[in-house]
């Protein structure tokens, strides 16, 4: 791992620090950087080495470390999106389990997801609900001892390969956020179909879900009914964090190799790093990593005190991931021609940054977020 010295910042212990440096190691040899046509079995042949590995274990458990796994999270993403795409989504698909599951539905799910013996999915956009989810429409009715689940899920990670799958549906408690919980449906259940894989720039599993009169046992509902929504923000709590911390990843692989090809690169005599335009548009590349790294850590550290995040939180991915952006554009730029040629590595990375602008929360929530929190706290 290059550039290490921001693991020195008062923000980490040191079981952090040598956490960060044993993973980047390990990944060395055991992540590929590039993946083949087959992203589903690329991305199991992840997990189970991630679970081999003993990392797929930070993910889970009822105290998720979050400094952990944002260091984890920006390490492989460093060297494999997929592979921080498969970390990420073990820890993201079985949180609600984490935070609110039964000791029963732990002992099940986590201890094989920490193993990387089962995949796991968070199923919670629908087609008309993405970022209002207030406005889900898939249902969740109780019938003796089962519940009914009908409707669809779209944009969901892990679809098609995942073993279960979190699934929000509204319950009918209360109106709006209140009438709605969650639940665990397994890969197979009757009435559960993956309706659709869904092809995108920064390939990785992803599908369109639909419940046609899908019953399961009320035990696999996850915590109180109605309380699905709060579960679903606390688990987006504890992993939004680290969405930014991946952007980070994605932003020092790329400043790694614009600093090589600028050095390398000849030009009129002189490397590309002599020119002072490529001279401040480095600065501007590491100001903006260093700036990021700086809330992310911080949103980490203050969640690991216990404290409230959700501004912390979304200043982090807001300012990763469009710093994220920006850093890797202009690394693209650098290279040139080169730069767009189908899976090097600044072109891979420009087609992998763009989704983390979207998901988990777009930098346009994100914004709203911000602003809401600044409004509640200058009226208290």
């Amino acid at each position: 791992m290059s550039d290490t010295q921001y693991l020195d910042w008062p923000f980490f212990e040191e079981r952090h620090r040598t956490l960060a440096r044993e993973l980047d190691a390990w990944a060395h040899e055991n992540v590929p950087h590039a993946h083949g046509p087959d992203v589903d079995a690329q991305c199991k042949s992840l997990v189970r080495a991630l679970g081999q590995g003993g990392w797929l274990k930070h993910a889970v458990g009822d105290h998720i470390d979050t400094r952990a796994i944002c260091l984890i999270r920006e390490t492989l993403a460093r060297h494999s999106g997929l592979a921080d795409f498969a970390f990420a989504m073990q820890g993201l698909g079985s949180g609600a389990i984490s935070l609110a599951g039964t000791p029963e539905q732990k002992e099940h799910y986590l201890t094989r997801v920490a193993r990387g013996e089962a995949i796991s999915a968070f199923a919670l956009s629908e087609p008309e609900a993405g970022s209002d989810v207030a406005a889900m429409a898939c249902s969740a009715r109780v019938e003796g001892n089962e519940v009914v689940l009908d409707g669809e899920k779209t944009w969901i990670s892990n679809g098609g390969i995942a073993d279960f799958y979190v699934v929000f549906a509204r319950s009918g408690e209360a109106p709006g956020a209140r009438g709605i919980s969650a639940f665990i449906v397994e890969a197979g259940t009757p009435g559960f179909e993956i309706a659709e894989r869904i092809h995108v720039i920064a390939p990785h599993p992803l599908a369109r879900l639909r419940f046609t009169n899908c019953r399961i046992p009320l035990t696999q509902r996850i915590g109180a009914a109605g309380e699905g929504f709060k579960v679903a923000m606390r688990t987006l709590d504890v992993f939004r964090t680290s969405v930014a911390a991946a952007s980070l990843g994605f932003a020092r692989c790329a400043l790694d190799a614009a600093m090589e090809r600028a050095t390398t690169r000849k030009m009129f005599n002189q490397t590309l790093a002599d020119f002072q335009l490529t001279q401040a548009k480095l600065a501007q590349m590491a100001l903006s990593i260093d700036s990021s790294a700086l809330l992310v850590y911080r949103a980490a550290w203050q969640r690991d005190q216990g404290k409230s995040v959700t501004r912390e939180a979304a200043m982090a991915k807001l300012a990763a991931t469009e710093g994220a952006q920006q850093v890797i554009d202009a690394a693209v730029q650098m290279f040139g021609g080169l730069g767009v040629v189908s899976e090097q590595t600044v072109e891979r990375l420009y087609r992998e940054i763009r989704a983390l602008r979207i998901y988990e929360g777009a930098s346009e929530v994100q914004q709203l977020i911000i602003a809401r929190e600044m409004l509640k706290a200058h009226a208290a």
